[in-house]
């Protein structure tokens, strides 16, 4: 009887080690439909294109290459930051920001392209385009927050880098009044009292006395960072990283 027991158990190990690279993920889990809501973790705006689902393949292709990052992510702010790599010599950076995304978009990803390499230090910026889809900036906080403790579970010390949202003037993708400001303090406010967590102020970095995009770091369109800028946010992290003990 027992030699019968020892023969079932090494069958079904067989049957496993046969079988188990068959259900091994080989991609990005996909998107839920945008009229999925209950599908979307988080609160707030649904945004959805063919160009995210192409750049989280891209990403996927790199996940072991860039285990140990650095990571930054949010949208088209930090995705826009081609040669972040260059700003910070000798650290190991990956880059997983998409152009569009929201705050709830960014919370569906954020295990597989984010907490799943590992993380050295997160660095985060989302919730622009969360405004032009006049959400509620309360939402946007959640959504971070979400975020965070999904990193703390994997690692309670990880580093965490949160920027405030840039100065925006866009006629094309207009916000309700006084949202950005109500964002950048609720931003502001979460990060008060909590350990291995700097949020830094690219809002006052990138805008003109007055408080709108200085032309010198944002783009024409209003909102989009030009290199001068992100020159800007490096400046703004270095000794955030410091603080940080990341050298």
């Amino acid at each position: 009887m027992k030699i019968q027991n020892i023969l079932n158990a090494l069958l079904f190990t067989g049957l496993l080690s046969l079988t188990g690279p068959l259900f091994a993920q080989d991609g990005p889990s996909p998107y839920p439909g945008v009229k999925d809501e209950a599908s979307w973790p988080g609160v707030g705006p649904i945004r959805f294109g063919e160009w995210m689902e192409q750049n989280r393949q891209s990403f996927w292709t790199l996940r072991e290459k860039q285990q140990g990052a650095v990571v930054f992510v949010g949208d088209s702010l930090i995705g826009g930051w081609k040669n972040v790599g260059l700003a910070f010599p000798g650290l190991k950076v990956a880059n997983r920001g998409i152009g569009g995304d929201v705050s709830r978009g960014t919370l569906f990803r954020f295990q597989e392209d984010v907490v799943d390499l590992n993380p050295r230090a997160i660095v985060l910026c989302v919730g622009t385009n969360d405004l032009s889809a006049h959400g509620n900036p309360e939402h946007v906080v959640a959504n971070i927050s979400a975020m965070v403790d999904l990193a703390r579970k994997a690692n309670p010390s990880v580093p965490i880098v949160i920027s405030t949202i840039p100065p925006r003037d866009a006629p094309k993708a207009p916000i309700k009044p006084g949202a950005l400001k109500d964002l950048n303090t609720r931003l502001v406010g979460f990060g008060i009292g909590k350990q291995n967590l700097v949020v830094v102020d690219l809002f006052t970095a990138l805008s003109t006395p007055e408080g709108a995009p200085d032309p010198r770091y944002i783009g024409k369109d209003g909102i989009h960072i030009l290199p001068a800028g992100f020159d800007q946010l490096a400046e703004l992290l270095r000794p955030a990283f410091q603080s940080l003990g990341i050298k």
